[in-house]
């Protein structure tokens, strides 16, 4: 018998937006999928990089109101005083209270180039360049602000793969530096509820 995977619903909210929308009478929904924790209405967000804080008005999946939203769940959620165009595809949601998203100043990450990958071994220390089947630790640095998460926290948070040139490199990440947020904006809904 196939046991369901455990959903890290006891993990701090974490809900990459896939898109924002505005719906006349309603207000801005950004949607996505929660990747760990869950999603209440009535909760303060913060959505990193951008650090904005705010209140969440409602959650549906479906176009039926929920009360929670679990990992897994791919939902759209109404969000208060807020404009579509201050949220973009690839923010991240987050609970303003239990360690929330913030923008990676850098990462190092753990990057294997992947063709083929079958063969690929550990390098040398500091090497100028990686090559087919290698493997090595990287210190990335964002040139647009950006938010991960180390992969053994948040693992769908802490995982890419880039293609580049028929060429598949896999990286995992292994430790951030995230920067606090200047001039974050925390709407009047988030600051009666006593966010940050």
């Amino acid at each position: 018998m196939i046991q369901e995977p455990k959903r890290p619903s006891d993990k701090p909210l974490r809900l990459p937006l896939q898109d924002v929308y505005k719906i006349g009478g309603i207000g801005t929904v950004p949607v996505g999928r929660v990747e760990t924790g869950v999603l209440k209405p009535g909760m303060v967000v913060t959505f990193g990089p951008s650090g904005l804080t705010t209140e969440v008005k409602s959650v549906e999946m479906h176009h039926e109101a929920m009360q929670e939203a679990l990992p897994g769940d791919n939902v759209g959620f109404n969000v208060k005083n807020v404009a579509v165009k201050d949220l973009k595809r690839g923010y991240v949601a987050s609970n303003s209270k239990d360690d929330p998203a913030k923008e990676a100043a850098n990462f190092t990450s753990q990057v294997i180039i992947m063709n083929p990958w079958s063969d690929w071994k550990w390098i040398c220390p500091e090497p100028k360049f990686l090559k087919n089947g290698d493997a090595g630790l990287v210190k990335m640095v964002p040139t647009k602000p950006m938010v991960v998460e180390t992969f053994s926290e948040y693992p769908p948070l802490g995982r890419f793969a880039v293609r580049d040139m028929r060429q598949t490199v896999a990286v995992v990440i292994k430790n951030v530096e995230k920067k606090d947020p200047s001039g974050a904006k925390v709407t009047k809904a988030a600051a009666k509820k006593g966010a940050k």
